[in-house]
């Protein structure tokens, strides 16, 4: 019912850049903020950046000043600008859509849906 697809990861040294783009479809009711995510070997998933549908933004600390998040509601797609990426931001990133879906003639939760991810390794 829900399908996001993450792309654009890879290997990078360090302060390299990667922007990574994650699609959504589904039948949806309402988008309201789309996010990424990122989980290291070992770690629990973690929030990286949020926007909301005006606009407004919020990153980990970790990565401010260096991530860029945005979006583009016509396309249903949420993008990561990651620049001066270090070790430490090596993981799989995951796109997340905080809305609800349409399935006959009931609504559910967005929330639940996650893509494959896209793996980001920063290495020299």
């Amino acid at each position: 019912q829900v399908q996001l697809v993450e792309s654009g990861g890879g290997l990078v040294q360090p302060g390299g850049s990667l922007r990574l783009s994650c699609a959504a479809s589904g039948n949806f009711v309402s988008i309201n903020t789309m996010a990424w995510y990122r989980q290291a070997p070992g770690k629990q998933r973690e929030l990286v950046a949020g926007i909301t549908s005006g606009g407004s933004t919020n990153y980990a600390d970790s990565v401010k000043g260096r991530f860029t998040i945005s979006r583009d509601d016509a396309e249903k797609r949420v993008y990561l600008r990651m620049n001066n990426l270090k070790h430490e931001d090596t993981a799989v990133y995951y796109c997340n859509v905080d809305g609800t879906f349409r399935s006959g003639t009931l609504w559910y939760p967005t929330r639940d849906y996650w893509g494959q991810g896209t793996q980001v390794t920063v290495s020299s």
